[in-house]
């Protein structure tokens, strides 16, 4: 589950990462008063305006403005909010923004030159440990670093057992650059956003910049935080952070009666059972010369229910030419299959784009004949290979 940038930071405190005090606001007038509410809290003006979106790149899209008057944070707000913001995350329509974050300027005099440091926790599961990645050159273009300068990024693993160890953090503090007050400062830093990431059962962290300021003082900038889902039972205050606006709508409704499905841009739909099939049928789809328009796991059971709403899903989707279904029958019986597909078809009256099951396993071949001799629009195939053809030659 996604997090937004302010909800992120919430959490990050709680674990004692040094966050600029940032406050939410839905309406221009909430943003004024925000920050009006900052400056008074630490003697600090300028402030950040941020749109407040599951996606990253926002500053390039201009979702993220530095206003240097209490009047400007009102205008930026009322310009970012309602925009739909694109960036090289989003869709090409961008998404919608519905809320900012205010947030106090750190970029302040000092003695010393600021500095903008990339930083992420994540597991390496080819070592199963979990790693922290990070490299001097932080901000916008990290990727670029990645790509043109990849000796700037260094790792360090770090053993779940033992967790982090104070030489660790001082060699990341070196890596740096560090020294002085900043490197003792990015020592606790890096500490308590370990300690959070284990604490919260996220998947990743990543904080893009870590801003060392003026006067050596260490802050999480920005926010990104995935958190585990098979995890969220144990964390029901962050369950309790789920901001379905900021997902697929079809999704959303999938996971109500525990499909998963994830939206693709193609226009053949997809429904399986198991997501090691799915993945396979969709690459025999694309090998084909098709395009697959989701991913669609039905699970182990498939039940009459469950494969009717999964059409539902499929269906809503203006680009699916045609669906195919392919089950195999191993906790589940393929004649029960077949009868809960022919079911679903007459319970959601004329579907007008071809439909082609493939049943293998557990009476494959009863299951083939209830689709035959159903009389509905309904194709069956046997192998994969001839399933993927028949769906892609019905759609060109």
């Amino acid at each position: 589950m996604n997090l937004h940038e302010y909800q992120s930071k919430e959490i990050l405190k709680k674990y004692g990462v040094s966050v600029p005090m940032g406050l939410v606001a839905f309406t221009p007038e909430e943003a004024y008063e925000a920050a009006k509410k900052i400056t008074e809290e630490t003697g600090l003006e300028y402030w950040a305006v941020k749109a407040q979106i599951h996606a990253g790149g926002r500053g390039k899209g201009g979702g993220v403005k530095i206003a240097k008057t209490i009047d400007q944070v009102k205008d930026y707000a009322n310009q970012i909010i309602g925009m739909h913001l694109v960036t090289p995350q989003t869709k090409k329509e961008g998404k919608l923004v519905r809320k900012v974050y205010i947030e106090q300027n750190i970029f302040y005099d000092g003695p010393s030159e600021p500095a903008e440091i990339y930083m992420s926790v994540l597991l390496n599961r080819a070592t199963g440990k979990n790693m922290i990645m990070y490299s001097p050159r932080g901000g916008m273009d990290i990727e670029a670093v990645a790509e043109e300068t990849p000796e700037l990024i260094f790792t360090e693993e770090i053993d779940p057992k033992v967790g982090i160890m104070p030489f660790q953090t001082r060699k990341i503090a070196f890596n740096l650059g560090l020294s002085g007050k900043a490197f003792k400062e990015m020592g606790k830093f890096v500490t308590a956003l370990y300690n959070a990431y284990v604490g919260i059962d996220a998947s990743l962290f990543e904080i893009n910049p870590v801003v060392k300021t003026k006067d050596d003082l260490i802050y999480a900038a920005d926010a990104k935080v995935v958190i585990d889902n098979n995890a969220l039972y144990r964390h029901p205050d962050i369950a309790a952070m789920r901001d379905i606006d900021e997902e697929d709508p079809m999704e959303v409704e999938a996971g109500k009666y525990d499909l998963n499905y994830v939206k693709l841009d193609g226009n053949v739909g997809c429904m399986v059972n198991g997501a090691g099939l799915a993945m396979a049928t969709m690459d025999i789809i694309k090998m084909s010369g098709g395009d697959p328009a989701n991913f669609l796991d039905v699970g182990g059971t498939a039940s009459a229910e469950r494969v009717e709403q999964a059409f539902r899903i499929i269906l809503k989707d203006p680009n699916v030419k045609a669906i195919l279904v392919n089950i195999f029958g191993g906790i589940v019986r393929c004649d029960r299959v077949a009868n809960g597909i022919v079911q679903a078809y007459k319970n959601l009256g004329e579907i007008d784009i071809p439909i082609i099951v493939r049943l293998q396993g557990t009476n494959a071949e009863e299951g083939k004949d209830i689709i035959d001799q159903s009389g509905l629009k309904v194709f069956s195939a046997v192998t994969l290979t001839d399933a993927a053809t028949l769906v892609n030659d019905m759609v060109i």
